[in-house]
């Protein structure tokens, strides 16, 4: 039937460009680089965590000079030498993806320099004890990578810087949570909403790549522990489940809120402060967010792994989750992760959302003497990270892959669902605000740009 697909010449097409293979070759060799190097960044992070607390054991007091001195240092350094490196990282990819910026100033915000850059100075901050995480930044990392691959490709490639930023992007995040379906999804709900259909396949192949290569060195395991709910229906979490919803897209809105006003500046005395201090703001922060680390015996800074595999471990024990002093970590964590923010040490949201959605689903199932504590965690990490983000698919999904059994997919999806409405009635969305705002503060040197 004429129009239909020639078999034999698509197959010769196929395999007789040699260059269209290599091409495709340096495409997963940069991705397995992208999978190795968010590696490397989850081994050093590990490493400067296990630095940090063998320190606060030693000594109580310690946090209370080690943290502001070494915050100020690091936001001294980035300043001075990498910028581009400051933040979660995911605006700035979001920015280099945009049309309206210029090809020439894509390595302002993703380049292998600053994929260096970023390593270093987020496993700096987990190292001085602040409330940061590294699965943001990996996605920078990883897009600095990948980006890396354009210089080796054939000008016939058809391969776009675009889709190097977006599988770039996305394998930061499947090797970060070792979910490499999460990073699909999140290429597609936050980094870009189509792809090439010439070499769509090729990229979620460079994600998955990239995904697995963490997965490799890790195995199948997540950080923040395995969530074991079977047995428990949507109608048991119903109404526990909506008020860890509600009360998830409340204070994941107001952080969002929060953040994107640390981040703008306002018209406070404290934002004119850090704007003609920033080296002393930044110690001042740190130093506030050591004496939450003394009072919470360190359990409200770093990332948040150990404390959320805990709280899974005394739910999963039976009955609610016992916590000592309920809704006092998750204030201090909330507290915590704003200042080390707005300090202005590079770091990322993801890892402390889901420590703090933890401690909220713990806080409810205490507060409402639920026998489902282990599934009111897992609704609580999903519905304050789709609040932060707004992104309420990838975090379904992420959280979906650390959770034992089906029967709470739909929940997830319903928590992630409300979580974010309720966050964007508070807030605007966090990172492509941030992007609009560097954009924006880019413009002086876009000749293109509209006055």
């Amino acid at each position: 039937m004429k129009g239909e697909p020639d078999f034999l010449q698509n197959l010769r097409d196929e395999m007789g460009g040699g260059r269209q293979w290599l091409d495709r070759a340096i495409v997963i060799a940069y991705a397995v680089l992208a999978g190795l190097a968010v590696v490397v960044f989850t081994l050093l992070a590990d490493a400067a965590i296990d630095l940090y607390q063998g320190l606060r054991s030693s000594a109580w007091w310690a946090p209370l000079l080690w943290t502001p001195a070494l915050t100020a240092l690091i936001v001294w350094a980035v300043r001075r030498w990498a910028p581009g490196a400051g933040g979660s990282g995911v605006p700035q990819v979001l920015t280099a993806l945009a049309p309206e910026t210029p090809l020439e100033e894509r390595s302002r915000f993703v380049s292998l320099k600053l994929s260096v850059a970023k390593i270093l100075a987020v496993s700096g901050g987990l190292l001085a004890g602040l409330s940061v995480g590294r699965q943001g930044p990996s996605v920078q990392v990883a897009a600095g990578v990948m980006l890396h691959a354009r210089r080796w490709l054939s000008p016939r490639s058809g391969i776009s810087d675009r889709e190097l930023l977006v599988a770039g992007g996305a394998a930061g995040i499947a090797a970060a949570f070792n979910t490499p379906l999460g990073g699909i999804v999140f290429a597609i709900e936050e980094l870009s909403r189509r792809l090439q259909d010439r070499s769509s396949g090729l990229m979620l192949a460079a994600i998955v790549v990239a995904g697995l290569v963490a997965v490799s060195a890790f195995g199948n395991l997540s950080y923040f522990g395995r969530v074991r709910a079977e047995g428990v229906s949507w109608w048991n979490l119903l109404a526990p489940g909506t008020v860890v919803a509600v009360a998830s897209g409340l204070l994941g809105g107001l952080l969002s809120r929060l953040m994107l006003a640390s981040f703008t500046g306002l018209p406070d005395r404290f934002c004119a402060y850090r704007r003609k201090r920033p080296v002393t703001f930044a110690a001042i922060c740190g130093f506030a967010v050591a004496v939450i680390a003394v009072v919470s015996d360190g359990a409200a800074v770093g990332v948040g792994h150990e404390h959320t595999r805990e709280l899974l471990d005394q739910a999963s024990a039976g009955g609610p989750p016992q916590a000592q002093q309920p809704f006092l970590y998750t204030g201090l964590k909330f507290i915590a992760s704003w200042l080390s923010a707005w300090a202005g040490v590079p770091g990322g949201i993801f890892g402390p959302s889901l420590s703090l959605g933890a401690g909220l689903g713990a806080d409810v199932a205490w507060l409402l003497n639920s026998p489902h504590g282990p599934a009111l965690i897992a609704l609580g990490m999903c519905g304050f990270l789709a609040a932060v983000t707004q992104t309420p698919i990838t975090a379904m999904i992420i959280v979906m892959e650390m959770t034992d059994g089906h029967s709470m997919v739909l929940s997830l999806m319903a928590c992630a669902l409300l979580a974010s409405l309720v966050s964007r009635m508070i807030s605007r969305p966090l990172y492509s605000t941030m992007s609009a705002l560097m954009m924006r503060s880019m413009a002086p040197r876009n000749p293109n740009a509209q006055p």
